[in-house]
Parts: C-alpha cells; structure tokens; sequence
C-alpha cells in the first residue's frame, strides 16, 4: 500500500529539517524496516512536507513505531523542526492513521479503463 502524509514544518526550519534527513540514524532506518515500511519519499514546498509511505500496512506499521523507543527518540528530536501533521476526516486506513490522505484520483487507473471501454466499444470515426 503507499500512503501521502502533509506535514507543515515550524517557521524557519526548512533547512536544518533538510540537513537532518540528509542521513537519518541507522537504527531508526531499520526500526522503519522492521515496522513494515518499504520506502518513504519526502518532498517539500514552502514550510509544507509531502510524504508518501510505501509498506504493507500502514495502521500496523504506526502501531508498531507508535511501540518503538527509536521512532520515539526520533519524533522528539524531530518535532524541533515540525509543527504538526495534518490530519484527515474519513482516513481510508482509518483508527490513528487518520493522517492519510485520500487518494483523488490517478492516471494510470483511468488511462486502463478509458483503454478497456474503447475496446469493448469500438471506435468513432
């Protein structure tokens, strides 16, 4: 499953948010490992954070960070940098993860329906 976050970093932090991610500890890599997470990109704008979250299942792998005293030590370290994540109404992964956004819409799911209806009826010359 991928999973988009937005976080909003705290006013001035861009760039010591930027250095510290330019190599996260080696044990919080391998607690996000552990927890499920496969990959986790991060994109900024502004004060804005976009995330996207690659792993199996997202609500279990934040139980399990919610758990680990790496992800803890991180998070208070971090939270000098970051205001807040932005939460969501009727999160699809639902319970603690309402940070989740929704997806609105993708390309490639639309482009192969489009494909197999033009298929299924013919084309208009």
């Amino acid at each position: 499953m991928r999973v988009a976050l937005h976080s909003v970093l705290k006013e001035g932090q861009e760039s010591g948010y930027e250095r510290e991610h330019a190599t996260v500890p080696a044990d919080l890599l391998e607690s996000l490992g552990r927890a499920g997470i496969t990959d986790w990109r991060i994109w900024r704008s502004g004060r804005h954070l976009f995330h996207l979250v690659d792993c199996e299942d997202f609500a279990a792998a934040m139980a399990a960070l919610d758990e680990d005293p790496v992800n803890h030590r991180w998070q208070e370290f971090i939270g000098a940098y970051v205001d807040h994540f932005e939460t969501t109404e009727g999160s699809p992964v639902g319970g603690s993860a309402q940070m989740a956004l929704g997806e609105v819409w993708q390309l490639r799911v639309q482009a192969a329906g489009a494909a197999g209806g033009a298929g299924a009826g013919g084309d208009a010359d």
